[in-house]
């Protein structure tokens, strides 16, 4: 089994760290392919960035139907781009905001994500709204930092997601937290140790996911919401992003 994960932004040490965590998941025979576009923003960290990250994202999802990638990952917790993701692949399309909230659902009777940056927070709550777990989910906290702080040597990141989950334990009495962001992946075996509850990264939630789908069969429906999208022409920088047009 093959998976495609694609990092939406383009800091190359985030996307190697996302792509060991989902290894160091992944069953024995499955392949992980960890990318980043090769251009977009540095960090995704709002609806302006997230519009910028989108091509790129799509283009690499296009190319690992080229490649035959089984399944595929987006790995930025804002799920940038899932459904017109969907809409070019064959295999089944994961976000990791989507992986965790259910998965979340699945193991406690509440969780709060902590993300980074309070201006995330609201892009968060909606999604978590789309799908349907907002009664679980007593709140989205930031611990205000940047993504870009996640791959700074000694930076004081992994101290104040802990004082965040503190406070979401005593607070918003959280059954489980989740990691609002791709770039927390290395962070979630300690911080399981150190609070003593489920920490769910979606990087990982979503191997386990794509790897369950794509062993039961399931491909993407292309009845309806997710069908191909009808050739046409694409002007401008997008000529080559045209529908039906072969990636390289």
């Amino acid at each position: 089994m093959k998976i495609l994960i694609v990092n939406p932004n383009t800091t190359e040490s985030m996307t190697h760290k996302i792509g060991k965590a989902a290894q160091s998941v992944a069953a024995v025979g499955t392949e992980i392919l960890a990318i980043s576009p090769k251009g977009g923003p540095a960090s995704v960290e709002g609806y302006y960035d997230e519009a910028f990250a989108v091509p790129g994202l799509l283009r690499e999802i296009r190319n690992g139907e080229v490649l035959g990638m089984d399944g595929y990952i987006i790995a930025c917790f804002d799920d940038p781009g899932l459904d017109a993701a969907r809409s070019v692949a064959t295999g089944p399309v994961v976000g990791i905001c989507e992986a965790a909230v259910y998965a979340a659902s699945m193991v406690a009777g509440s969780f709060t994500v902590v993300t980074t940056l309070k201006s995330s927070v609201p892009a968060i709550e909606k999604v978590v709204r789309g799908y349907g777990r907002e009664h679980f989910c007593r709140r989205v906290r930031a611990a205000e930092i940047s993504v870009l702080s996640l791959e700074e040597e000694g930076s004081e990141a992994r101290l104040l997601i802990e004082a965040e989950i503190d406070r979401a334990v005593r607070e918003d009495s959280a059954e489980a937290i989740v990691l609002g962001c791709a770039g927390m992946a290395d962070f979630t075996r300690q911080l399981t140790d150190k609070f003593g509850l489920p920490v769910i990264d979606g990087v990982a939630a979503a191997v386990k996911m794509v790897e369950g789908l794509v062993t039961q069969g399931l491909k993407t429906s292309k009845v309806g919401a997710y069908c191909w999208p009808p050739e046409k022409a694409y002007t401008g920088e997008f000529v080559g992003d045209q529908p039906g047009e072969k990636q390289s």
